[in-house]
């Protein structure tokens, strides 16, 4: 039997077409005039609520792909798992997808992995009412008529979202287990949103941090850059911990860092993770590997520590060291190569830093990832593990003039300076 949504004038909410992308309002205009009902869904229609302005606008019908497809000439069907649209409207796309079905184990179209419970592929198609109970949370089940101009609620998300709760649909346990992702959106939702986890929701989460062992390394790594990413990492950083979801996706942290590290004020992790915070509030760019580079800091030290004492020499135990660290993290999390190449000049360039030989002063001061290991050597001395004196001489060698850096490098003990190299003398050729 169909439920029946409560509708709920949108006006009356602050919400009105005009807040709606021009290509997405074009898009539901469109498949309403063919026949079929559609509506704005989930993360636009809960932002506009909140009074915030949605990143992308998402809409869903009762058309099949195939018939979206023939209603937009440059319209483009995708994914395998959830077989849907990507509608272009002049430089934006939007993703147009058909409600689908509840799922149902065992039934013709369905497929779970061995016993675990998980959903890996789901291309039934059903009405409103079942694609609402099959999203995650209530707050991102509110459906948006632009042309009727009103909110079609099925699961109680807007009662939910006027008082600040996030609430999963149906029973939480199961629903983690279909997908454990919905543990990192829970935390993200949470954060980003100031929403409270519902206590029901919020009881089976620690247990089931284990499913995260079956998400594709690819996948979680995505969800973690968007945990990390959103200008919310030290409260979603706070909330993994607590629930133990840091043990699984980086055991690194809370194997080899102290808690001081990981929950003091001036611990290194938390000081990278507010510094990355307060990038995205003034908008500056991010460097992914910069935290990352944070994170796995601390293995790499005590395992390249534990190579040099086995008789191995400092800088090959060091190298060897970043190798076997992300060679294990990529188990965990597929971190692209381009990311790791820049964690590995970081980590490098921190014994080069601290020695300051004349000779490699100019050619660090050059280095395209110079700034990056000099921030990362500055986080280390505001955490307590490294020489302030020696941030400091990094920090004024990068204002003076060019005379008096040569001068600050000739004052340094020790190397060969900026001493000329003799040339060798060219033998005759009789």
């Amino acid at each position: 039997m169909i439920a029946e949504p409560r509708v709920i004038e949108a006006r009356q909410h602050g919400i009105s077409p005009s807040d709606v992308n021009p290509g997405a309002l074009k898009i539901v205009h469109t498949i309403q005039a063919a026949g079929f009902s559609a509506e704005l869904v989930g993360g636009c229609v809960r932002d506009l609520l909140l009074g915030q302005r949605p990143k992308d606008f998402d809409v869903v019908t009762e058309a099949e792909p195939d018939t979206i497809q023939n209603l937009f000439r440059r319209a483009r069907l995708i994914g395998r798992r959830f077989r849907l649209a990507h509608v272009r409207m002049g430089r934006e796309v939007v993703e147009v997808s058909t409600y689908r079905a509840l799922p149902n184990v065992g039934d013709d179209g369905y497929e779970v992995s061995e016993g675990d419970g998980r959903i890996l592929r789901d291309n039934v198609f059903g009405d409103r009412d079942s694609d609402a109970r099959r999203r995650d949370f209530s707050v991102n089940a509110l459906y948006y008529d632009p042309v009727g101009g009103v909110l079609l609620d099925y699961v109680g998300g807007f009662e939910d979202l006027n008082a600040g709760i996030l609430r999963m649909i149906g029973e939480p346990a199961r629903r983690f287990r279909e997908d454990p992702v919905r543990l990192l959106r829970a935390v993200r939702f949470s954060s980003r949103l100031g929403l409270i986890i519902d206590t029901g929701t919020e009881a089976p989460m620690p247990d089931a941090r284990l499913f995260l062992q079956k998400v594709p390394p690819p996948r979680l790594f995505d969800e973690s850059l968007k945990l990390l990413q959103n200008g919310y990492a030290e409260p979603n950083f706070r909330l993994m911990h607590r629930y133990g979801f840091i043990t699984e996706l980086l055991p690194e942290i809370t194997q080899h860092y102290l808690a001081a590290d990981v929950v003091s004020e001036t611990g290194l992790v938390m000081l990278a993770l507010r510094s990355t915070d307060d990038r995205v509030r003034m908008g500056k760019p991010l460097n992914a590997a910069f935290l990352y580079a944070v994170f796995f800091w601390r293995a790499v030290c005590d395992q390249a520590s534990r190579l040099t004492e086995e008789g191995g020499a400092p800088v090959q135990s060091l190298h060897r060291a970043i190798s076997v660290v992300l060679t294990d993290a990529q188990s965990r999390l597929t971190i692209p190569r381009r990311l790791t190449a820049v964690m590995f000049d970081i980590w490098d360039m921190q014994r080069h830093l601290e020695k300051r030989r004349k000779n490699m002063v100019t050619r660090l001061l050059e280095h395209r990832r110079f700034r990056a290991a000099y921030d990362f050597y500055l986080l280390r001395v505001a955490s307590g593990s490294a020489d302030q004196a020696i941030a400091d001489w990094w920090t004024d060698i990068q204002k003076v003039s060019v005379s008096s850096r040569l001068q600050m490098i000739n004052d340094l003990a020790g190397g060969r300076g900026s001493r000329r190299r003799r040339k060798r003398r060219r033998r005759s050729v009789k």
